[in-house]
């Protein structure tokens, strides 16, 4: 691919974009954008390419969104060919997956799989926490089927079979830590109770054996109830059936309410037996001992039917364990199919770390090599995994500090790290998924975005020298997003060239890509246009002034005179042309005059901010300089004339514009709609004089339209 057509419109913001990008003399293009351009909105729009998706606006969803991205035959690109790599994404490996040295395709897909599992067991561990009124559920079927509690899913994938098979919940109505508490089982499981019990459940079951229509173990209460329920539920009396129930004196019953009163007064006739009212007195007078204890009573006595389970405590257990998950059983039968497939492509996938061995060792050879942190990163179970002993690489990290060297685990060097040296694990995945591509030839289009955001120097260094050495492969290009000026900077002079380098400027109709401009050294160029152009001659101000305080220092004549061109000092009004002519030949030692070199410098001034504000919008260092400049003498006139006390303002020190404005906030505390204007002044136009050659990334952030709306606003005061 040689050249890229954009057609795009109502792109996340993007209002309107048509340009063509041009990879036939290098293959990678570099686009400076301000926060808020285009930048963001340009690589979700890849993305959307990338992931076989539309884009949209999504502030403005009901404009109409075009988006056209071509080759030179006019041919969409292809999806698998674009690969967004975004600013940041916390790729640490963690201990599901441990597969940072694999593809970034494979390792989302398997990301993407756990996290259903993920959902899937949170939606079943919600329903059981609801249906069992507790909060540690997972943690006592875990600790019940497995005798370790942080063994969920194995102790599902045990009992599932044997849920399965029962017939109905009989027990999910049980409050889970109305039985299994700590200290109620505590009493449960004294020989005080058990005794009681097991007396009770002698009496229960002789009871039981002598009952007309229960038999123990086979049908009891809660089987008959469940049947009456079901058969109701499911028309059966209304669609005049009859149900015979066998016993000592047979009855055919057709109606619910008949079969309800029949097993009612078959359990009462048991329950309400006086010997076994006896045996119940004993287990009442055990429970009234404390309140817990007194509220397991209350329950048991709308729930004698339970006590012949309380014999045996822990096999009751797992029946109320199991009658939950019964109740939830497509939930449990949806997570465990899930870990199942989970767990079968999580083994492919680890074969697929395995196998791509040689490109995770040069990778980390690369990382090691390149990127300045306090920490080397190394395979610790190479031998297993190159031996198939085990399935996947892990990564090891040996902290180093100066020439002591320690291992550390990752939790504990994650906490000594920086946030810059942390986002190194990022690129350590960019460089495995660019490595992968490169030893299999795939043809990629690499969308950039902001990538060094947050390094240090050496890092954004090693950064652009990996993206230099990308660049060169014949099957890559790139589109390298920013808005760190520096990052753009060093990539246009190392690698991507000033033909391929833009500046973003967003207008109200579009965003327009302009060639660069002030890349290399934005004064080298503004020297030999200082007669040429009136808003570069305005905009060099502050850059002689510094060159001037560098070489001469503050007390110089030089310095107080560009002084007095910046501030309203008593006889900067006096100031011409002519002056600035004589400062700029002699301190740079250059020859010319201005033509209109008698003209009022202030005046000047002015003047060609009005005509800044007429200007194309743009990249417009000079003019961003030139109304910052004229806002801050206008702010500063118009104190001086409210103020009205010259001996006030001449006894000011220090930062000329911030004294005066502490000086007008204090005179004129009421005034606050002057105070916050100039409030505006101070934070938007300090950064934009004091410029050097080492940071002007300041005035090129700056949105043009923030400084024509400010110079509006304070001109109208002045005026007013």
């Amino acid at each position: 691919m040689n050249n890229l057509k954009l057609e795009l419109e109502n792109c996340y913001g993007i209002r309107k974009l048509e340009e063509n990008l041009d990879f036939s003399q290098t293959r990678a293009v570099a686009i400076y954008a301000p926060n808020g351009a285009m930048k963001t909105s340009l690589a979700e729009t890849f993305r959307d390419i990338a992931q076989s998706r539309a884009t949209v606006d999504r502030i403005f969803p009901d404009r109409p969104t075009k988006r056209v991205v071509v080759d030179e035959a006019g041919n969409a690109l292809d999806e698998n060919s674009v690969v967004v790599i975004k600013s940041y994404e916390d790729v640490i490996p963690n201990e599901k997956t441990s597969l940072l040295l694999v593809n970034s395709e494979l390792r989302l897909e398997l990301e993407k799989l756990l996290k259903g599992v993920q959902s899937a067991e949170e939606g079943l561990a919600k329903s059981l926490r609801k249906v069992s009124g507790s909060k540690r559920i997972e943690r006592e079927i875990s600790a019940t089927f497995t005798k370790s509690d942080n063994q969920f899913i194995k102790a599902l994938t045990r009992v599932k079979e044997e849920v399965a098979k029962q017939e109905g919940a009989p027990f999910k109505d049980v409050p889970y830590e109305r039985i299994f508490d700590a200290k109620t089982l505590a009493f449960l499981s004294s020989g005080e109770f058990t005794g009681a019990v097991e007396a009770y459940v002698k009496s229960y079951n002789a009871l039981i054996d002598k009952s007309k229509y229960f038999h123990r173990g086979v049908f009891n209460y809660y089987n008959a109830s469940t049947i009456a329920k079901n058969l109701a539920d499911n028309g059966f009396f209304k669609a005049k059936h009859t149900v015979k129930l066998n016993g000592s004196d047979a009855v055919e019953i057709n109606d619910v309410k008949q079969l309800e009163q029949i097993i009612q007064a078959e359990k009462d006739s048991i329950t309400n037996d006086a010997e076994l009212r006896k045996k119940y007195g004993a287990i009442e007078k055990g429970l009234n001992k404390n309140q817990e204890l007194r509220d397991l009573q209350n329950y048991l006595a709308e729930n004698e039917h339970l006590l012949p389970y309380l014999a045996n405590i822990e096999e009751f257990r797992e029946e109320v364990l199991k009658s939950y998950l019964k109740s939830c059983f497509d939930q449990v039968q949806t997570l465990l199919q899930l870990v199942e497939e989970t767990d079968g492509r999580r083994q492919e996938i680890e074969q697929a770390a395995r196998s791509e061995q040689t490109q995770w060792q040069e990778v980390i050879a690369t990382f090691n090599d390149r990127f300045s942190v306090p920490f080397r990163l190394e395979v610790e179970n190479l031998v297993a995994v190159i031996l198939g002993l085990e399935r996947a690489p892990r990564l090891g990290f040996t902290f180093v500090d100066g020439d002591e060297e320690v291992p550390v685990e990752k939790a504990k060097l994650m906490a000594a790290l920086s946030t810059g040296e942390t986002k190194a694990f990022y690129i350590l995945n960019i460089l495995f998924d660019i490595q992968v591509r490169m030893k299999s030839g795939q043809h990629a289009l690499f969308v950039i975005d902001d990538i060094a955001d947050s390094f240090d120097y050496k890092n954004k260094y090693a950064i652009i020298e990996y993206l230099r050495d990308t660049a060169e492969h014949p099957m890559f290009r790139q589109i390298v997003l920013t808005h760190n000026f520096d990052f753009f900077r060093t990539a246009c002079s190392r690698y991507v060239g000033r033909q391929n380098c833009f500046m973003a400027t967003k207008t109200k109709d579009k965003v327009i890509l302009q060639e660069s401009y002030g890349v290399k050294n934005v004064f080298e160029f503004w020297k030999s246009r200082f007669y040429v152009s009136d808003a570069i001659a305005v905009a060099t101000i502050p850059f002689i002034r510094n060159v001037a305080e560098y070489t001469m220092g503050q007390d110089s004549n030089a310095y107080l005179q560009l002084t007095k061109m910046l501030h309203v000092q008593p006889d900067s009004s006096q100031l011409t042309l002519g002056d600035l002519d004589f400062q700029f030949n002699t301190i740079l030692g250059k020859q010319g005059a201005h033509a209109n070199r008698e003209a009022n410098l202030f005046d000047y001034i002015f003047n060609v901010a009005n005509a800044c504000v007429d200007a194309p919008e743009g990249v417009n260092f000079e003019n961003k300089i030139v109304l910052s400049i004229a806002i801050r003498l206008a702010a500063e006139q118009l104190m001086i004339s409210r103020l009205n006390d010259q001996a006030a303002v001449a006894a000011l020190t220090g930062n000329q514009t911030g004294a005066l404005s502490d000086l007008y906030r204090t005179r004129f505390p009421d005034d606050s709609e002057t105070n916050a204007l100039l409030r505006q002044v101070l934070l938007m136009t300090p950064e934009s004089i004091h410029l050097n050659s080492f940071m002007y990334e300041p005035i090129v952030d700056m949105s043009d339209e923030h400084l024509r709306r400010l110079y509006a606003k304070i001109k109208a005061a002045m005026q007013g």
